[in-house]
């Protein structure tokens, strides 16, 4: 199945940046690869559920964002490298969470929609 490793989380003053990425390898059980897979980020706080905050396209040409993170954050691709970005810019101390990637068949914000996952990144963002 494609294995997912996330990477790049750490601790962070507010108002600062950090890019997480999302490195992938294998195929799912149906035969699909990473290229050919929408790719989304998902956060998750402490005493909170998992919730949506970016997706990419298989091609990089549809990008949709949680309006919590619109015009902050930017998801992005490089198929070649098999790697997903998200670079966080101006962070808040409410983006603190473990973030998660995500490969899915279709473009979509549900966490349902995903099969596989990796095992999360923690961020950070102190006052």
């Amino acid at each position: 199945q494609v294995q997912l490793v996330e990477s790049g989380g750490g601790l962070v003053q507010a108002g600062g940046s950090l890019r997480v990425s999302c490195a992938a390898s294998g195929r799912t059980t149906s035969g699909r690869t990473f290229s050919s897979s929408a790719v989304g980020w998902f956060r998750q706080a402490p005493g909170k559920e998992r919730e949506f905050v970016a997706v990419i396209s298989w091609g990089g040409g549809g990008k949709s964002y949680a309006d919590s993170v619109k015009g902050r954050f930017t998801i992005s691709r490089d198929n070649a490298k098999n790697t997903v970005y998200l670079q966080m810019n101006s962070l808040k101390p409410e983006d603190t969470a473990v973030y998660y990637c995500a490969a899915a068949p279709v473009f979509g914000t549900q966490v349902r929609q995903y099969d596989s996952w990796g095992q999360g990144t923690q961020v950070t963002v102190s006052s």
